[in-house]
């Protein structure tokens, strides 16, 4: 589970999440920063999907055609099974 929440789009999320938070201390809540809000969320999100393709892909099961392990999937059932 480690190699999942130590990923890079993970922590490049929380970190840009922090920024934010850091941000909104100061200055009112405009339209820019929900657009930054939504923005991260996004982010978030995707760095959440791209986590339950890998270890779906890992564990043999089929993934979406638009997932970035697409095709790469014996590959990763292969380096589950030597552990």
């Amino acid at each position: 589970m480690r190699k999942y929440l130590f990923g890079t789009g993970i922590i490049g999320a929380v970190f840009s999440g922090i920024t934010l938070l850091r941000g909104a201390r100061d200055a009112e809540f405009t339209w820019r920063e929900a657009l930054a809000w939504l923005s991260w969320a996004i982010t978030f999100a995707l760095a959440i999907g791209a986590i339950v393709d890998t270890r779906r892909a890992s564990r043999g099961h089929l993934v979406a055609a638009d997932s970035p392990v697409k095709g790469k999937e014996q590959k990763l059932l292969k380096k589950s099974l030597r552990r």
